[in-house]
């Protein structure tokens, strides 16, 4: 067993925020001494180390509290998504060191700024947390799906993309037009309907994973064609605003 002293020093986290890990119910020691000090044991310490990988990864202690309460948590499927986020951000700095540089050494001025995108950082982010399940629109997800062959899920994914076939068929247009709002509106009601609660806060992730750049985006963009995918993110992001 550790003293939150030592288990400070260990992880090199102050003792006042393993006191904070105690209060809000995200790790627990083991332990109490009869003058109430706190003890670890090495599960407790396993558990700080996955605590500590996602907040490199900067999830919200609420969702980090969420995934790791979960009876079916997967320390292997949180370890394997842990590391392909990691991998992205070593790229992602990587490329900014590269990046700087090029501007030292060869001391030149550049408007380049794809060296500071982030975007297949937020999709992956954004689908990691959406994989454990742990919000109600997941659960509501899940129980609208239950039953539905895949040809019946295939069919209303078609559907969901025609809705963006639309959308290219106005993006000559402002996204803040009627059609275009009209258009958000029966996308979000499509989602609402057939697979959770659709609400405007919802919406507007959705929007900004549509026009983020990966794989959303290209889809988005075979259907609809070049463009359509930002087109229906900045009609989105005015119908939410």
């Amino acid at each position: 067993m550790r003293t939150v002293h030592e288990v400070s020093k260990l992880a090199g986290v102050s003792i006042r925020t393993l006191q904070y890990y105690d209060k809000i119910g995200l790790l627990h020691p083991s332990q109490y001494t009869e003058s109430g000090y706190r003890l670890y044991d090495d599960t407790d310490l396993e558990k700080l180390q996955q605590i500590l990988l996602f907040r490199e990864l900067e999830f919200p202690l609420k969702d980090i509290k969420e995934i790791i309460s979960r009876s079916d948590f997967d320390k292997h499927k949180a370890l394997e998504q842990q590391i392909e986020l990691l991998t992205l951000k070593k790229e992602h700095l990587e490329n900014l060191i590269n990046f700087a540089r090029e501007i030292k050494l060869m001391e030149m001025k550049t408007l380049d700024f794809t060296a500071f995108d982030t975007k297949k950082i937020d999709e992956y982010t954004a689908q990691a947390k959406a994989s454990w399940g742990s919000t109600p629109e997941y659960k509501e997800f899940e129980e609208k799906s239950k039953g539905r062959t895949s040809e019946e899920q295939q069919g209303l994914t078609n559907k969901m993309m025609n809705i963006f076939v639309e959308f290219g068929s106005i993006k000559g247009q402002s996204p803040e037009s009627e059609e275009a709002q009209a258009l958000v509106k029966k996308l979000q009601d499509f989602i609402s309907e057939h697979f959770y609660t659709c609400s405007n806060k919802i919406l507007g992730e959705l929007g900004k994973m549509y026009g983020c750049g990966g794989d959303f985006t290209k889809n988005i963009n075979q259907a609809g064609g070049d463009g359509t995918a930002e087109f229906a993110a900045a009609a989105i992001e005015f119908y939410c605003r």
